[in-house]
């Protein structure tokens, strides 16, 4: 396990580069929304709002839920542009437990597996600082995280109804990945508000 908390993942992408993003990030931040308003308006109804950034980067988690570390990951080409951003909380809800807030690459790189290789970098980080799981939610309609996630071994674990997101109500699905060989059981014992009939 990494002793140094602030050892960020590495970019296997050539000429891309990873930095942890703060308040002094966040106008770029939101420039970075504000081109991707395919993504905003499928899970949210609308596109990015004038604050999206700075709620994002100073959003706090739900009532009763905890975690031992978040982190807000930019990602910068060779011309420090920001291509991609990651949202991951360490140890979310239980210890080896790594949640997948967002991730977002910039719409001119879609295609080009720079999503590809930067989750499996990210894995591979997540892994060696102690993640167990994988954990995200996926809002159903979202045709293209529909596609995305379970191509990279993620698994449903539930069905959520009623999940109000910006401007619309969506049903999410809740998917995990195994790191460590384990099996959705062994995930459920440790996230009991996962198991498909828990409210």
């Amino acid at each position: 396990m990494d002793v140094d908390e602030h050892v960020l993942p590495g970019c296997s992408a050539a000429g891309i580069r990873v930095v942890e993003l703060c308040a002094s990030d966040e106008v770029e931040l939101q420039r970075f929304f504000e081109r991707a308003p395919d993504y905003f308006i499928a899970v949210n109804g609308e596109p990015a709002t004038p604050t999206e950034a700075r709620e994002e980067l100073h959003g706090q988690l739900p009532t009763g839920w905890t975690c031992s570390r978040m982190y807000w990951l930019g990602y910068r080409d060779a011309d420090d542009r920001l291509v991609a951003v990651v949202n991951i909380a360490a140890d979310l809800l239980a210890s080896g437990v790594w949640h997948i807030g967002l991730l977002l690459v910039d719409a001119h790189l879609h295609g080009t597996g720079l999503a590809q290789r930067l989750h499996a970098d990210l894995e591979t980080w997540a892994a060696k600082k102690g993640a167990q799981w994988l954990r995200l939610t996926v809002v159903i309609g979202n045709t293209k995280a529909e596609r995305f996630w379970p191509k990279l071994g993620y698994v449903l674990v539930r069905i959520r109804e009623g999940i109000t997101m910006g401007q619309q109500v969506n049903t999410v699905s809740i998917q995990v990945k195994a790191l460590a060989g384990g099996q959705v059981e062994d995930y459920l014992r440790l996230v009991a508000r996962d198991w498909p009939d828990t409210p």
